[in-house]
């Protein structure tokens, strides 16, 4: 899942955006940008997008009839007595009041007027927990779902359909129309994940709220967080004290690595939720776990604590299975955690445990997986979870290559025929920590390159031989950390790559087609550069012009 081999710590952003072809564009200036490097603001767009012509692309779009305009005297109407839709009705004032200089009041829905309404219809089942409706035209746009998180869905559709302009903090000239007719959107899967690595290089609360807003204009619903492995522990249990005071303190470069209290956390989990994402915590065991053990010698079977790890490799720490202490840490880390948690999952790692036996391994999960369940989560895992047995309604997520030996892959494929859900994250594919090419100054290489059409460009329901198509639940690309140190780091690697993952998680299979998604996400270069995200200008896409 990561590499074997030791990366040295590479230089900065400025050199990336220098050397890296990477835009930013003006509206760097104005918003939360980390390096700040812009060449130049992309081409002028058409007053008016074409309905749509969006990403992820909507399963049902039927153009018809003049576009809806904002004004100042746009109101948004919602259903007062709902708290969840007076909610999204603010979060949707929040988004366009900036540049629009617009008072935009959220008022009730018989008091909109022209306006925007925002509705929710509990007959309306065919749009299920997710779906929506968009109907734009000149005496007002309504956006209608079965439940909230449709509306927030059809809220980031809204907002795409607005000229990019409209993602700055400041006033911009306008006009503010959005495309007449209707747009009718369910998601193709249920679970549509990003994973960020905050134990190799350690983020703080702000920097993952970021990245959940990112996540949430491409209708992403699952925020993976890695919160521990050989290089940090990020989490405070508080059964185990120095979990984080001592193995949270440094990271990959020797940094000074930090943690998050369980208020952090906690906070982190309910801005996640206020965009409609689902928190799945992961802590990997029996391997990936040297902060643990530097941090409690208690855990090792010599019972001798190693040295702080500050390096990349992998696969060479293990907990010592044999010992009863083991199942009292890892109860009292599952039992901290899912508390903390209001989501279904708890990832419990389970990958390159180069150190622990195949028979260790085994009976470690066999003993591990109950807990999970004892404190109500299911469990989620790496692949190799497959040379155990996964528990009953378990997932395992599978990082796998093209290259990946078709016996590997079959005993994954054999699990999903016997009732274990795929979660796909094939690293040639989705791993947005893998280089775009040889040249590019960040990441890792031992995937192989991949340019951005290579991660947009393969069909989950077909990627596993083997594996039914029912047994996949949806899609996840990771972003690892080894050698992303800042926000800057993150939004080169991620965008454009990022948008592709999510809507092959979100948009039908009769909608894939790379020659037209190249060039809606080619559309989406200004709204990057409003956004202030740097990004990797593919040659493989036709960017605007700067």
């Amino acid at each position: 899942m990561r590499q074997r081999l030791t990366i040295p710590r590479l230089i900065g952003s400025l050199l990336l955006f220098a050397t890296a072809g990477v835009g930013c564009g003006e509206a760097a200036a104005d918003s939360d940008s980390a390096d700040g490097k812009a060449p130049g603001r992309a081409a002028a767009e058409p007053e008016v997008r074409p309905l749509g012509r969006i990403v992820p692309v909507p399963a049902s779009v039927t153009p018809e009839g003049e576009p809806y305009t904002l004004t100042t005297t746009t109101r948004i109407g919602v259903d007062e007595t709902s708290g969840e839709s007076r909610a999204i009705g603010r979060y949707l004032a929040g988004l366009l009041r900036p540049a629009t200089g617009f008072p935009l009041p959220v008022v009730d829905d018989s008091a909109a007027g022209r306006g925007i309404r925002l509705r929710l219809d509990p007959d309306e089942t065919a749009l299920g927990e997710e779906g929506y409706r968009l109907r734009s035209a000149p005496e007002g746009l309504t956006l209608t779902a079965r439940e909230p998180a449709g509306l927030f869905r059809g809220v980031q559709t809204l907002r795409q359909q607005l000229p990019s302009a409209v993602e700055h903090k400041s006033v911009q000239p306008g006009p503010w129309k959005i495309a007449g007719g209707t747009v009718t959107d369910t998601p193709r899967y249920a679970y549509r994940g990003a994973m960020l690595d905050v134990a190799r290089h350690f983020f703080t609360v702000d920097e993952v709220k970021r990245y959940i807003d990112q996540l949430a204009l491409y209708k992403v619903n699952t925020l993976h967080l890695h919160l521990s492995d050989d290089q940090g522990w990020r989490i405070a249990v508080d059964s185990w004290p120095r979990l984080t005071t001592y193995g949270g303190s440094t990271e990959v470069g020797g940094g000074p690595g930090g943690f998050y209290t369980k208020a952090q956390y906690q906070e982190i989990v309910e801005y996640a939720a206020s965009r409609y994402q689902e928190v799945v915590p992961e802590i990997d065991m029996p391997g990936h776990t040297n902060a643990a053990l530097a941090s409690y010698a208690d855990l090792t079977c010599d019972g001798v604590a190693p040295p702080l790890y500050t390096g990349t490799k992998v696969g060479f720490s293990s907990l010592c299975v044999p010992k009863p202490v083991t199942y009292d840490f890892v109860d009292d880390v599952i039992r901290e955690i899912a508390a903390l948690t209001p989501g279904r999952y708890l990832h419990i790692g389970g990958d390159e445990a180069h150190s622990t036996s195949h028979e260790d391994y085994v009976a470690f999960m066999d003993k591990v997986q109950p807990i999970v369940a004892k404190y109500g989560k299911t469990v989620v895992g790496w692949h190799q979870l497959t040379g155990a047995t996964p528990a009953k309604g378990a997932l395992v997520q599978y990082w796998g290559l093209d290259r990946t030996p078709a016996a590997e892959k079959e005993r994954v494929a054999a699990a999903a025929r016997n009732g274990t859900g795929l979660i796909l994250s094939p690293a040639d594919r989705t791993y947005l920590d893998m280089k775009y090419t040889k040249d590019t100054p960040l990441g890792l290489a031992w995937a192989g390159y991949v340019e951005v059409r290579r991660s947009y460009d393969w069909n989950p329901a077909t990627y596993l031989a083997g594996a039914p198509e029912s047994a996949v639940r949806g899609v996840e690309a990771p972003l690892w950390t080894e050698t992303l140190a800042s926000t800057g780091d993150l939004d080169v690697m991620a965008f454009p790559r990022l948008p592709g993952v999510a809507e092959l998680g979100w948009s039908p299979a009769s909608t894939h087609d790379w020659d037209t998604y190249k060039e809606r996400l080619a559309e989406q270069a200004p709204r990057f550069d409003a956004l202030g995200i740097p990004y990797y200008r593919s040659p493989q896409v036709p960017w605007p012009a700067e």
